[in-house]
């Protein structure tokens, strides 16, 4: 692959990890779909290897993105209809306040869902907060998988092109 596509793949594993934080852009898929394009350009053992190394890195922290932050949650007794109302409320103040309206619109889901059904403001709060942690936890470890698989990219281009 020439420099500029090795730059070109760099700049899309970018917008990947960005799309991580800012859900507006593709995450992890669109790291491990630029890793791939690579490996089949490059089309070597070792490309092969990095995307097969990228892969599980990234299959492995969608996983743990799904599992751990849930675990934590229930311990919380955060209940799933809460998320999926504060995540509909995120949807929605996206597209009143856009990007910041995502993370408004979900804290105020979430907080209103709970306190409709707990009926106190300091649980509902709480239940609000033990969510948030979850998203981030969630987001942190998707990012850690996509920066791993990266680094492994990095590791890739290097043995190839030294």
């Amino acid at each position: 692959m020439s420099a500029v596509g090795i730059i070109l793949v760099a700049l899309a594993i970018a917008v990947g990890l960005v799309g991580i934080v800012v859900p507006i852009l593709p995450g992890a898929l669109l790291v491990i779909a630029a890793i791939g394009v690579w490996s089949f350009v490059e089309s070597t053992a070792v490309s092969w290897v990095t995307f097969g190394v990228a892969a599980a890195l990234i299959v492995t922290a969608e996983i743990v993105k799904y599992t751990w932050p849930v675990k934590r949650m229930r311990q919380a007794q955060v209940r799933t209809s809460t998320l999926v109302i504060g995540a509909l409320a995120g949807f929605v103040g996206f597209f009143v306040v856009p990007v910041i309206g995502l993370l408004i619109g979900f804290v105020a889901g979430v907080f209103a869902a709970e306190l409709a059904v707990r009926g106190n403001l300091a649980r509902a709060w709480a239940s609000t907060v033990h969510a948030l942690k979850g998203v981030a936890l969630s987001v942190g470890v998707e990012l850690t998988g996509a920066l791993l698989a990266a680094t492994a990219w990095v590791v890739g281009v290097w043995v190839i092109h030294g």
